[in-house]
């Protein structure tokens, strides 16, 4: 007669090695990533002493002006692709109509043509902006703060 051995219990533990491994694994491409997205379009700001707005409840529509007058827009396609002035003028509106309180960051470049900036900053005033905010860099004092 064959004597039978007691039936194995079965092991109910969850395997947590493969879960940890993918998250690693996305914590390291969104550390590499996340400055990528922020970075826009290089522009030499100009130094300037104010308060700081705080726009944290309303997302700026953010428009740039480079050196070479070129115009930018953080709404619709690329971001850091130069854009027509009947781009910009339709790009905006069209924000414009989804939200007309949307605030417009201006980031100019401080070498570029003050007629530029203020033919972008015209186009942007058909499109139907009310608020048009300026961007600037803190100005540097001897001691470097």
């Amino acid at each position: 007669m064959m004597s039978r051995s007691k039936p194995r219990a079965l092991l109910s533990e969850i395997n947590v090695v493969p879960y940890v491994d993918v998250t690693l694994v996305l914590l390291v491409i969104f550390m590499i990533t996340a400055p990528l997205l922020t970075q826009g379009i290089a522009v030499n700001l100009p130094d300037v002493a104010a308060d700081p707005v705080d726009v944290a409840a309303d997302e700026p529509l953010i428009f740039s002006v480079d050196r070479a007058g070129a115009f930018y827009l953080s709404a619709g396609g690329s971001a850091d692709e130069p854009l027509e002035e009947q781009e910009v003028l339709e790009r905006a509106a069209a924000v414009m109509r989804r939200d007309a309180d949307t605030p417009i960051l201006v980031r100019a470049d401080d070498a570029a043509v003050h007629g530029r900036v203020m033919r972008g900053i015209g186009l942007l005033r058909q499109a139907g902006v009310q608020r048009v905010m300026f961007a600037f860099d803190p100005p540097v004092d001897e001691d470097g703060r």
